[in-house]
This record gives C-alpha cells, sequence and structure tokens, in this order.
C-alpha cells in the first residue's frame, strides 16, 4: 500500500511540474506578444529614441519569434512601412542638406570674389591701378547707385547698421582709405545676374 501511495504521490508531482512548465511557457509567450505589440507600435508612432537601423533590427527579431498572432502580423507589416518611410525622409534631409551646403559654399566663393576686389581697391599701388579696379567691380553691380549696407554690431539676431552708401562711394572710400576692413556678409542680384544690394560686416 505504501509503495503505491509513493507511485500515484509521484505521478500527480509529474503531471505538477509539466502543468507548471506549461504556464510559464505560455505567460513568456503572452508576454513576448505583448512586448513585441509594445514596441512595434513605438515603431509605428514614431515614440522611440532607437536609429533607423535598431528599429529594423528590432523588426526582424519580432520576426524571427514566428508569433501566431493577426494583430502582431499587422504590425509588423506597418512598422516595416514605417522604417521605409523614415529611411526615405533621412535620405531627403540628407540630400536637402548637402544642397544648403552646397549653396553656402558657392556664396563663400562668391562672397570671397568680392573681398578681393576691395582688398584690391584698397592696396592698389596708384589711383590708376585702384580706378581701373572700380571700372572692373562696378560691372558687376546693377548701378553705381546699388545700395551697400554695413553692419557695426549684431545682438539678439538684430543688425545695427551704419549709414547707409552706394557702391560707387564706398569703392571710391576704400580708393581713399586705402584700406578694406570688412567682409561680405549677404547680397541680392536682379534678374540679370547684377547685385543691388550689398551687405558689409565690419570684421
Amino acid at each position: 500500500m505504501l509503495i503505491a501511495t509513493i507511485a500515484i504521490g509521484g505521478a500527480t508531482s509529474c503531471k505538477s511540474k509539466k502543468k507548471l512548465a506549461k504556464e510559464a511557457a505560455a505567460a513568456e509567450y503572452a508576454a513576448k506578444v505583448e512586448q513585441a505589440k509594445k514596441d512595434l507600435n513605438a515603431i509605428i508612432n514614431e515614440e522611440t529614441s532607437w536609429t533607423i537601423d535598431e528599429q529594423a533590427a528590432r523588426v526582424a527579431t519580432i520576426k524571427s519569434y514566428n508569433i501566431d498572432d493577426e494583430e502582431v502580423k499587422g504590425l509588423i507589416v506597418k512598422a516595416e512601412q514605417k522604417i521605409e518611410e523614415l529611411r526615405a525622409r533621412k535620405a531627403e534631409e540628407e540630400r536637402l542638406k548637402r544642397e544648403e551646403e552646397a549653396r553656402r559654399n558657392a556664396a563663400q566663393s562668391e562672397f570671397v570674389v568680392l573681398d578681393n576686389s576691395f582688398n584690391a581697391i584698397a592696396n592698389a599701388v596708384s589711383y590708376d591701378a585702384a580706378n581701373r579696379k572700380i571700372d572692373e567691380t562696378l560691372r558687376q553691380f546693377a548701378s553705381p547707385d546699388a545700395l551697400v549696407l554695413i553692419i557695426i554690431s549684431q545682438e539678439g539676431g538684430v543688425n545695427d547698421y551704419d549709414r547707409p552708401t552706394t557702391i560707387s562711394r564706398f569703392l571710391e572710400y576704400l580708393k581713399d582709405k586705402k584700406q578694406y576692413k570688412y567682409k561680405v556678409e549677404t547680397l541680392k542680384r536682379d534678374s540679370l545676374g547684377k547685385i543691388t544690394e550689398l551687405e558689409l560686416i565690419t570684421k
């Protein structure tokens, strides 16, 4: 009788362990499904700090679980679409950034040409040489009366200007003073590409 009782008790214990293991596996699976849904929704709603590559890796990991849940399957599709959208958006942002940088570089090169012309006038070896350079420089402007603004200070995004002048008067000033202590900040052109307004800043 004692042996039979032990045998029955052992069988019951074995069944209990299997039941507990099954329940633990079910709980683990449920937690995995819940976490997968949470992560996928975060990706879809752009509520994660993960990089695009990290998001793609997380989706790949979730797919590897082969979760048999229609909601998860649908979220995976949406998350993959979101990642493609993010990649396209990032590529466009980088393209625009490169274009803006190219424009800035082109503008800076253009500004350097003008700065060099102004320096050449200020440092000309003679009045005749300065006058020739002035005539050459004026051809870049729409008119000898093109506006020249000189920034003397900047604070809080607001410029404080010296008294406005014209390009012809400014070039004559450089010839007389023999010093160019500014640099080109911005300029405006007309439809013909001629400069209509020039903004300088004190170095």
